[in-house]
C-alpha cells in the first residue's frame, strides 16, 4: 500500500485543538472520499506535554497525519482547511516492531515520538540508508523501551517548498517514558545501565547524522481503518 505522511502546524489553533479537528467527522469524510484505507493521526497534547521535544523547524511541527492508498490531493485540500501543511512525503514503511493496536480512532496507550531525519550532505544516500536501516535498527530496539518501531524512507516530496526530510521514524514508548528516562530506555532504574544504553544509542545515531538537524515531535497516536470500496 502507498503511504503518505503530512506534517502540520496549527493555524490559530493549539496543538490539542488541532488534534480534535483531525479526529472529527469532517476530515474523516474527506479521507473516505479520497479512497484512503487507513488513517493515522498523531498530535501533541497534554498527555505528552512533559516529553522531550527537538525542533529544527520554526514554528515547530504539531501534528502528523498518515494515509494509505489515498487521493493525496483530496487529503491535502482537507488538511489545508484545518491547519498549515508543513510538508507531505510519499514514503516506504518498514516496521521492525509492529504491535496490534486499536483501529477505532481511540488513543493508543503510548508516547509516540515522531522524528524527522535529514541526511548529512557528506554521506552517500545509499550508505546513509544502510547505516540507518541495517545497523542502527538493532541498537535502537536494544537500548530503548520501544514496543512499536516504524521506519519511513522518504521517496518523494509532494508539496511545494517542502523542507528536506530523508527519513521519518515513529517509536512507541510506555507512557511512563514521558517523564522518566529509565522508562524511556528500559534500564529498570539501574543508573549504570541507563548510561550504557544512552552512550550506545548516541554513538549509533551519530554515525548517520541523526544526532543533529532533526525534529522530534512527542505525540498521542490515533488509528482508524476505513471501510471504503476497493479500487
Amino acid at each position: 500500500m502507498t503511504k503518505v505522511m503530512v506534517a502540520l502546524r496549527g493555524t490559530g489553533l493549539g496543538a490539542e485543538q488541532l488534534g480534535v479537528e483531525l479526529l472529527g467527522a469532517g476530515f474523516r469524510r474527506a479521507c473516505e472520499r479520497s479512497g484512503a484505507r487507513r488513517v493515522q493521526v498523531n498530535f501533541s497534547d497534554d498527555a505528552v506535554a512533559g516529553a522531550m521535544r527537538i525542533s529544527e523547524l520554526d514554528p515547530p511541527i504539531e501534528a502528523v497525519v498518515s494515509v494509505w492508498d489515498a487521493d493525496v490531493d483530496i487529503v491535502l485540500a482537507a488538511l489545508g482547511d484545518i491547519a498549515t501543511v508543513v510538508g507531505a512525503w510519499r514514503v516506504t514503511e518498514r516496521a521492525p516492531l509492529d504491535p496490534e493496536l486499536p483501529a477505532d480512532g481511540s488513543r493508543v496507550d503510548a508516547l509516540s515520538n515522531v522524528a524527522f531525519l535529514r541526511r548529512p550532505a557528506d554521506l552517500d544516500p545509499q550508505e546513509w540508508r544502510r547505516i540507518w536501516l541495517d545497523e542502527h535498527t538493532t541498537v535502537a530496539i536494544e537500548t530503548q523501551a520501544t514496543f512499536g518501531y516504524y521506519q519511513n524512507v522518504v521517496e518523494d516530496a509532494l508539496t511545494p517548498d517542502t523542507p528536506q526530510v530523508d527519513g521519518i521514524v515513529e517509536e512507541l514508548f510506555p507512557m511512563a517514558a514521558v517523564s522518566d528516562f529509565h522508562a524511556f530506555y528500559g534500564s529498570g532504574g539501574d543508573q549504570a545501565e541507563l548510561e550504557h544504553r544512552m552512550t550506545r544509542m548516541l554513538s549509533s545515531v551519530g554515525r548517520f547524522g541523526a544526532d543533529r538537524h532533526l525534529d522530534v515531535v512527542p505525540t498521542s497516536r490515533h488509528d482508524l481503518v476505513l471501510e471504503v470500496p476497493a479500487r
